[in-house]
C-alpha cells in the first residue's frame, strides 16, 4: 500500500514540520486518504474537541497511532515547567522546531481557567518595562503554534475545561496578524470556544484593529494603554510615536461600533510615573466616552526596568479616582509572580 507523503508547510523561508495544528482538514484528508474516511473526522475531532496527543486516539488501530506520530509530532517541545506556590498558576517554556523558545501560562480560577498564549518569539514593540520586549524579536508564529499552546494548557487542566484563551503572551498579536487570526479561526470554528472568550490584546496597531473590526468573529479587544498623553506614551509604548492616541482611540470607537463588544484598557500602575490624580483624569476622559473598563496591574518587576509597582492603597486610591470619574476599574490580583509568569514577566529562555 502506498502511503501518503507526511505533510510539511512553509513558514517564512523555513521549512518546518506543521505540527498537529498546522494543518488543515484538507491536509489530513490527504494524509488519511488511504484510511476509511470516518478515520480523518476521528483524527480532527480527538486533536481539537479534546485536546488528545495522537497517541491518546485510542479509537485508532495502534499501527496508524504509530504511522501518525511523524507527521502530526507536536511542534512544542516542552523545555520547562513551573507551579505557583498556590497551585493556581502553571507557566511552561516551549522550544520550537528552529530553536526559538516561548512561554505560555494558565490561570485556574474556581469558576473558569484562562490560558494566555504568545503569539510570537522575543516582541519588537520595545516597551521598556515588559520583558519581552527587553530581549528583542525573534519570529512570529504560526497558527498551529499558537493553537498548540492552548491544548497543551486543556491537558494540564483535566479534567477542568479550559475556558477563556488571552492573547497576551510573549509578543504583539497584532503585528503578527495572519497567525493570531488564523488561530482564533482555528479556537473558534473547531476547538469550540466562543469568540467573547477569547481576547486580543495590543499595545495599539491600529491596521490590525481596523481589520479586526471587519471580521465576522467578536472578540474582546484590550488596548494595553499605560499612558493618557502622548508625551509619556511615547516613552512607555515606543508605538505610540507612529500611532497616537487621538487615532487610536478613534480605531477604538469604530471596533466598539462594529462589533458591540466593550473594550478594556490595560494600565500597569508604576510608582510616581502614571499613578497620580492627573494620570487617573486624563484616563477617565479617555475611557469614559468608550465605556471602556479599565484593569488596573500594579508593575510586575523585570531585570531590565528600574520602576517600581504602586503599592496596593495607591492602586485603590487611583482605582477609586476613576471611579469618581464614572469609569469602571478592576485593581487585578497579581497571578504567577514567584514563577515569573505575571503580566509583563514572560521572557522565553531567560524566564523558563
Amino acid at each position: 500500500m502506498v502511503r501518503p507523503t507526511p505533510v510539511r508547510l512553509k513558514a517564512g523561508s523555513d521549512d518546518l514540520p506543521p505540527g498537529p495544528y498546522g494543518i488543515s482538514r484538507a491536509e489530513l484528508d490527504a494524509l488519511l486518504s488511504a484510511e476509511p474516511r470516518y478515520r480523518s473526522a476521528q483524527v480532527w475531532e480527538g486533536l481539537h474537541r479534546r485536546a488528545d496527543r495522537v497517541e491518546e486516539l485510542t479509537e485508532l488501530p495502534k499501527a496508524l497511532r504509530a504511522r501518525l506520530a511523524g507527521p502530526l509530532a507536536p511542534a512544542l517541545t516542552e523545555v520547562g515547567r513551573a507551579e505557583s506556590a498556590d497551585g493556581a498558576t502553571t507557566k511552561w517554556a516551549f522550544a520550537l522546531a528552529d530553536g526559538a523558545v516561548i512561554e505560555t501560562v494558565l490561570m485556574a480560577y474556581e469558576r473558569r481557567a484562562t490560558v494566555c498564549v504568545s503569539t510570537q518569539a522575543g516582541c519588537a514593540m520595545g516597551c521598556p518595562f515588559c520583558a519581552t520586549g527587553q530581549g528583542g524579536f525573534t519570529r512570529h508564529l504560526r497558527p498551529g503554534e499558537i493553537v498548540e499552546q492552548v491544548a497543551v494548557a486543556m491537558r494540564g487542566n483535566r479534567p477542568r475545561p479550559v475556558t477563556h484563551v488571552v492573547f497576551m503572551g510573549m509578543g504583539e498579536p497584532l503585528a503578527n496578524y495572519d497567525g493570531t487570526w488564523g488561530a482564533v479561526r482555528r479556537l473558534h470554528d473547531d476547538m469550540g470556544i466562543s469568540a467573547r472568550r477569547l481576547t486580543i490584546s495590543t499595545v495599539g496597531i491600529i491596521p490590525g484593529i481596523k481589520k479586526m473590526a471587519a471580521e465576522p468573529l467578536p472578540v474582546t479587544l484590550a488596548i494595553s494603554l499605560h499612558a493618557a498623553n502622548d508625551e509619556l506614551r511615547d516613552r512607555l509604548i515606543p508605538i505610540n510615536r507612529r500611532y497616537p492616541l487621538a487615532a487610536l482611540m478613534e480605531a477604538c470607537r469604530a471596533y466598539k461600533a462594529a462589533t458591540r463588544r466593550r473594550l478594556s484598557f490595560e494600565w500597569a500602575l508604576i510608582a510616581g510615573v502614571n499613578d497620580s490624580a492627573r494620570d487617573a483624569a486624563e484616563l477617565a476622559a479617555l475611557a469614559r466616552p468608550l465605556d471602556a473598563h479599565v484593569n488596573l496591574i500594579p508593575l510586575n518587576e523585570t531585570a531590565g526596568y528600574g520602576g517600581a509597582a504602586t503599592g496596593r492603597t495607591a492602586a485603590r486610591e487611583f482605582g477609586a479616582w476613576l471611579a469618581e470619574s464614572g469609569v469602571v476599574a478592576t485593581v487585578r490580583v497579581t497571578r504567577g509572580a514567584d514563577i515569573a509568569a505575571a503580566c509583563g514577566q514572560l521572557a522565553g529562555p531567560a524566564g523558563g
